[in-house]
């Protein structure tokens, strides 16, 4: 007798057909997902020469990007404080500026500062329940040594002319604390650009003057 055709039809199974739809759907890796697998490298002066030229390095040329280099300008230490401090006598400025990446980042240093700052006034310098004009009317009527914030407020009065730079000595950048999500302040873009937009406005330009002494907490 002669066999009948028969049909055939290949069949995957149901399990996995999903686990094949899934292997499509891999998460994007978090930088909380790398930290969490190595141990942070606390950030040196280096990295911050480092990301000033990959981030200009595009639209610069060779002598703008040369003028940049912070090299020799970097600090540890705040050998004379004090006497500084005390000779402190004008309005609309601070002997040390250190820039966070929150405010809830500034008000933790400062409560950490006590030790520190001694007899000396801060002003918190974010815009998170303070108005930029309360700051600025601030400046304007007290003197104060220390200010604490985020580079997008000091930007602000800077460019709104509520804060002169011109007689600050120290600039601190807060680099190698982590928030939650165990990142730094350079890892958060938003903050990043704000930083180096200051930097850029007239911080370098100090630094290369001499008149600011750039450091990395």
């Amino acid at each position: 007798c002669a066999l009948q055709p028969t049909e055939c039809f290949l069949s995957q199974p149901e399990g996995k057909q999903e686990s094949t739809v899934k292997a499509k759907r891999r998460k994007k890796k978090k930088i909380s997902d790398i930290l969490e697998k190595s141990a942070p490298k606390p950030g040196v002066p280096a990295d911050l020469q480092n990301l000033l030229s990959q981030h200009f390095g595009e639209n610069r040329s060779v002598i703008e990007i040369e003028e940049l280099k912070l090299s020799g300008f970097f600090i540890a230490v705040c050998p004379k404080w004090a006497k500084l401090r005390k000779n402190h006598k004008e309005k609309k400025s601070v002997v040390m500026l250190v820039i966070c990446s929150s405010a809830l980042r500034s008000l933790e240093l400062i409560k950490s500062m006590t030790a520190f700052r001694g007899d000396c006034r801060v002003l918190k310098l974010f815009a998170k329940h303070i108005k930029i004009k309360e700051q600025i009317n601030m400046l304007e009527k007290g003197v104060f040594h220390v200010g604490v914030g985020t580079p997008g407020r000091v930007k602000a009065l800077v460019e709104q002319d509520g804060l002169c730079l011109n007689s600050t000595k120290y600039m601190i950048l807060d680099w190698n604390w982590r928030d939650q999500k165990l990142r730094r302040m350079m890892d958060i873009p938003e903050i990043k650009k704000e930083t180096v937009d200051l930097l850029e406005m007239c911080i370098i330009k100090l630094c290369r003057e001499g008149s600011v002494k750039l450091g990395l907490f």
